[in-house]
């Protein structure tokens, strides 16, 4: 297969590393989203394409998003044209019924349910002194309602699997942000939302680990719809070729935890950029000082101050 042959930077002739995994991804028409769903299909995997089509504030979409031209469906195409398999889906996810309907597309279409990669998202920037309560809650819902809702409904599916006897080795991929783990200025409601999706993903990877569910979650740096803002078009070895901000980089991560081959790899966070992959450490009890009694105010401030001395400094918040 020669180069021109490369479908958005994914060779579709992988290792089949998900070979007959039935993989839904969620905003998986642009970007990151459409990354995961070519890398899946290249590797073997039957994809729910799943895109409500809105623009990047959110606006726009909705009940024709799976047409001829839709985002979702350009993806199926694409995935298509090379041999593989899949099949739109244009529903909310934020919404029980648009989650619901994920989990019957896939089972209706392919028979099963094996991965699910959280990735919808859209941005409405603001400093907080502007941000406006419904940029607040639309910002909130389509992340952190809109990784729940699937989550829930399909382990749901998995529950029951697995009480038949048929316990599944099924995958579940959210999308945080290092806006999620330091913080961004500006960005209020996506840096909550996306701190909101590290504490379910650890959550869900407790719960859910008796079904046959492993549960991660990555922090990707990449150039979308959403940071294009951010990422000039460089290259991180410039003349070789390497474009350190695709998204496409981002996808083998996803799909080796959407895969069986990450057997025993739950409740991770994973930072992931061009061809740097870091394990995210999160909170961790550092210095420690107990009274074994009540603390006045004073003493208590005194304490803090000693402690603040001995621990590592934190990350700055993006933007500061």
């Amino acid at each position: 297969m020669t180069d021109s042959q490369n479908v958005g930077g994914v060779r579709p002739d992988g290792d089949g590393l998900a070979a007959g995994r039935v993989v839904v991804v969620t905003g998986a028409g642009r970007g990151l989203g459409r990354a995961h769903a070519l890398a899946f299909a290249a590797e073997g995997a039957k994809v729910v394409v799943n895109d409500l089509g809105v623009g990047l504030d959110g606006a726009g979409g909705g009940a024709e998003s799976t047409g001829g031209d839709s985002p979702a469906a350009q993806v199926v195409q694409e995935i298509r044209a090379f041999g593989g398999e899949a099949v739109a889906h244009g529903g909310d996810v934020a919404t029980e019924a648009g989650a619901a309907g994920l989990v019957a597309c896939a089972l209706e279409t392919f028979g099963r349910l094996d991965t699910l990669v959280n990735n919808a998202g859209f941005l409405r920037d603001r400093m907080l002194v502007n941000l406006d309560a419904d940029d607040w809650d639309a910002v909130v819902r389509v992340h952190l309602k809109g990784h729940f809702l699937p989550l829930k409904h399909m382990a749901a599916y998995w529950r029951a699997e697995a009480k038949a006897g048929r316990t599944p080795v099924a995958r579940i991929v959210n999308t945080s942000s290092g806006a999620g783990l330091l913080g961004s200025v500006g960005q209020g409601n996506y840096s909550a939302a996306k701190a909101g999706i590290l504490a379910l993903t650890l959550v869900a990877a407790a719960e859910l680990g008796r079904y046959g569910v492993q549960v991660n979650a990555i922090a990707p740096a990449a150039r979308t719809r959403m940071t294009e803002g951010t990422f000039a078009e460089t290259m991180a070895a410039p003349g070789a070729g390497f474009d350190a901000m695709a998204p496409q980089n981002v996808s083998p991560l996803v799909v080796w935890l959407g895969s069986a081959a990450s057997a025993g790899v739950t409740g991770r966070v994973f930072e992931t950029e061009g061809g740097r992959i870091t394990v995210m450490e999160g909170w961790r009890r550092g210095p420690t000082a107990d009274k074994g009694a009540r603390w006045t105010p004073a003493g208590a401030g005194e304490a803090a101050l000693k402690l603040l001395g001995e621990a590592a400094e934190p990350g700055a918040v993006y933007g500061a």
